[in-house]
């Protein structure tokens, strides 16, 4: 039998192996493109952005639960001017949501009585909120809030500061602020600037010695004595001295689950404005009668009760002087008279 004959033509090509073909295409692509210009090859490529673009560069990492906390406290410290601070035990969340129950009903009670009276305060009782804090951030928090000024932190650094909002931590200068975490220019909450500024007084606030153990926090958008003694009274009313509900007026308060949850609270201090008050002088707060406006109406009558008396002072000196001397004018008088005249008028 003949040999068969081989066909070249006929036979397949043998397969290559990936890596041999990403080879060859390399190969043909550089044939086609053109080379780099020198200026491009030696210039340094550009530094790669690690921050998103809705968010500035920071020295604490956004990312993380902390410095999403610091960020809420700060905001929390900012906005609300009156604050009172509590110690809890180990609360359950139904004992707590009893509580927080019955301090809506007690709140929004006092805004009734407010609108009650024609006046304009706005109700406060959907912004006032109870919630438990991270006591180590929250010392931080305060104090970024109460020693950190950006603007001059900015000026320090011969850069304009960035348009931040205190409350949502954006800036309105994002396309600027592209650089480094480290730029000084940066002036938000997490920024390195912030870090800078409040390390080195760790642990000397006043409220340092307070925040320790499981911390609450009663936060207050505006300075409203009247608010402040509903909530003493529901929270806290044998420290603070202020009465609970009776029975009768509000059975839910009794009950079981808000009186034992109510136990394992404890009445710390109380922030208001920037000044730290102790328990005697956050009573003195709750007690100011008519709120904020009572304590003005206060203030005019003590500065016109002072303004009477001193009134009254000085017409005193005067009239002591007056008849002082009318009295010499008199003596003088009856001595310049003759003696007939003096014998006469005898």
């Amino acid at each position: 039998m003949p040999p068969r004959l081989q066909i070249s033509s006929l036979r397949r090509p043998a397969l290559r192996c990936p890596y041999e073909l990403q080879i060859i295409r390399k190969a043909s692509t550089a044939a086609v493109t053109p080379a780099a210009p020198i200026e491009q090859m030696t210039r340094s490529p550009a530094p790669i952005s690690r921050s998103p673009p809705t968010q500035p560069p920071s020295h604490r990492n956004p990312e993380y639960r902390r410095s999403q906390l610091l960020r809420q406290y700060t905001s929390i410290l900012r906005t609300s001017p009156l604050m009172v601070l509590f110690q809890h035990n180990n609360l359950k969340s139904m004992e707590w949501a009893s509580i927080r129950r019955e301090l809506t009903k007690a709140l929004e009670k006092v805004d009734e009585k407010i609108a009650a009276e024609g006046r304009t305060s706005p109700a406060l009782a959907p912004y006032i909120k109870v919630q438990t804090v991270q006591t180590s951030i929250f010392e931080v928090a305060l104090r970024i809030v109460e020693h950190f000024r950006p603007t001059e932190a900015a000026l320090a650094s011969g850069k304009p500061p960035s348009a931040v909002d205190p409350i949502t931590q954006t800036s309105a200068e994002l396309p600027i602020l592209s650089g480094s975490r480290d730029d000084p220019a940066l002036t938000h909450d997490l920024s390195r600037a912030a870090y800078e500024a409040v390390k080195h007084l760790k642990g000397r606030h006043e409220l340092a010695d307070v925040l320790v153990g499981p911390i609450a926090i009663l936060s207050i958008p505006a300075v409203s004595p009247e608010h402040m003694k509903a909530a003493l009274s529901i929270l806290t009313p044998k420290e603070s001295g202020f009465r609970a509900p009776t029975r009768k007026a509000n059975p839910d308060y009794h009950e079981p689950i808000v009186q034992i949850g109510l136990q394992k609270l404890n009445l710390l201090a109380a922030r208001v404005d920037g000044q730290i008050l102790d328990l005697n002088q956050t009573k003195w707060v709750g007690g100011i009668e008519g709120g904020m406006d009572g304590l003005r109406s206060q203030l005019v009558t003590a500065l016109q009760s002072m303004g009477s008396s001193l009134t009254n002072t000085l017409e005193g000196a005067g009239k002591s002087l007056y008849f002082t001397m009318e009295s010499r004018r008199s003596v003088l008088e009856e001595e310049q008279k003759p003696e007939g005249e003096k014998s006469e008028s005898s």
